[in-house]
C-alpha cells in the first residue's frame, strides 16, 4: 500500500487555511497535484496556488461548499478533468464548535445560524456527514484502480475525550474514529482509509476565537503547529508496515508503528497509535491540554439555567 505522492494527484477540502493547506503546500513540495477545496482562500493559500498554477506539481482551487454534495462531486469532476486520475483524498474540512453551530446556542438563538425549521445542525454537515460522503464518492472511483489510493480523515483528541464546551465537535471526532475503523478492509483492495487524530492547533480556528482563546494560559500552553500535523499525514500516505513504519516520537514507548488501514495517529508533540479498545487516552502530553475550561464551563451551565434558552 505504500507510494510516492510524486506525480499522483490529491484532493484536499477545507484547504484554505490551517491543518489541511499546510498538508497541500507539503504534497506540493513533493511533487503532488493538488485540488484545493474551499469556500475562500486566505491570502497564504491563494499566495500558494498562485505559486503552483502553471508549474509541475501544480494546484487548483476549487471553491466548493462541503454541505452541498453536487459540489462535493463537482470537485471530483474538476480533480478528473484537470489532472485525470485521483490517488488521495482528504476530506478536511472542520469546524470547531463556533456558535454558529452548537449545543450551547440552540437554533433559533441569536449566535446560532442553525435554523430552527432546519432539521440539521451545520457543525453535524461539515464535520461528519461531508467526509462520510466524501469517502463514498472516493471509494466510487478508487473500487476497481490498478495503482493504490488513499482516504485521509481528521480526527481529533476529541475522539477519545469527553468536553463539556464543544459536546457536538466531540461527538463527530468519536464517529470519525468508528468510521475510519469501520472500513479498515477497504486496504485489501487497494484504498487505504487513515486519520491523524491531532492535539491542540495554533490555527485560525482557536487565534480568531476570543472565547476559545480565554482558556489559554500564556507561556505555559503547548500547541502542536499545523506542519508537525501534515508531516505525519503525509507519513500515513506514503509509509506502511512493511515499507519503514513511522518510528513514534513518544519518548514513553519509542516502538514503531505499523501503518495500515484503520489506523489513527495522535499528533502531539509525540505521535502514537490510537487503539480501538482500552486506549490510555490522550492524558497530558504536551501538545494535548490548554488551560482551564473550568470558567467557561460555569458560563455554560449558567446560560442553560436562563429561563430563555432553547425555547423560541
Amino acid at each position: 500500500m505504500a507510494f510516492s505522492v510524486r506525480g499522483k494527484t490529491a484532493i484536499v477540502t477545507g484547504a484554505g487555511s490551517g491543518i489541511n493547506l499546510c498538508f497541500v503546500k507539503l504534497l506540493l513540495e513533493n511533487g503532488c497535484n493538488c485540488v484545493l477545496a474551499d469556500l475562500g482562500l486566505r491570502p497564504e493559500a491563494q499566495a500558494l496556488v498562485d505559486k503552483y498554477t502553471t508549474s509541475s506539481p501544480r494546484a487548483v482551487f476549487q471553491q466548493t461548499d462541503v454541505t452541498d454534495w453536487l459540489q462535493l462531486e463537482r470537485m471530483f469532476d474538476v480533480a478528473e478533468k484537470e489532472f485525470g486520475e485521483i490517488d488521495i483524498v482528504c476530506p478536511g474540512a472542520g469546524i470547531y464548535e463556533p456558535p454558529f453551530s452548537s449545543f450551547w446556542y440552540p437554533p433559533g438563538s441569536p449566535e446560532s445560524r442553525d435554523s430552527p425549521a432546519g432539521s440539521r445542525y451545520m457543525q453535524l454537515d461539515i464535520n461528519l456527514v461531508h467526509p462520510i460522503r466524501t469517502t463514498q464518492l472516493a471509494v466510487s472511483r478508487f473500487a476497481n484502480a490498478k495503482t493504490p489510493k488513499s482516504i485521509l480523515h481528521i480526527s481529533s483528541i476529541a475522539g477519545q475525550n469527553a468536553a463539556m464546551m464543544t459536546p457536538i465537535y466531540v461527538a463527530t471526532k468519536h464517529a470519525i474514529n468508528g468510521f475510519v475503523r469501520s472500513l479498515v478492509r477497504l486496504d485489501e483492495i487497494g484504498i487505504r482509509v487513515t486519520a491523524v487524530a491531532p492535539g491542540f492547533i495554533k490555527t485560525p480556528l482557536w487565534t480568531e476565537n476570543p472565547d476559545k482563546m480565554r482558556v489559554i494560559v500564556e507561556n505555559k500552553d503547548v500547541w502542536v503547529t499545523p506542519e508537525e500535523v501534515a508531516e505525519v499525514m503525509l507519513a500515513l500516505v506514503e509509509q506502511d508496515a512493511v515499507n519503514g513504519a513511522m518510528l513514534s516520537d513518544d519518548k514513553e514507548s519509542g516502538e514503531k508503528i505499523p501503518i495500515a488501514g484503520g489506523t489513527i495517529l495522535e499528533v502531539s508533540k509525540s505521535v502514537r497509535a490510537v487503539a480501538a479498545f482500552n486506549d490510555p487516552g490522550p492524558g497530558e502530553r504536551a501538545g494535548n491540554h490548554l488551560g482551564d475550561p473550568r470558567a467557561a464551563e460555569e458560563g455554560f451551565l449558567k446560560l442553560v439555567r436562563s429561563p430563555s434558552w432553547g425555547k423560541l
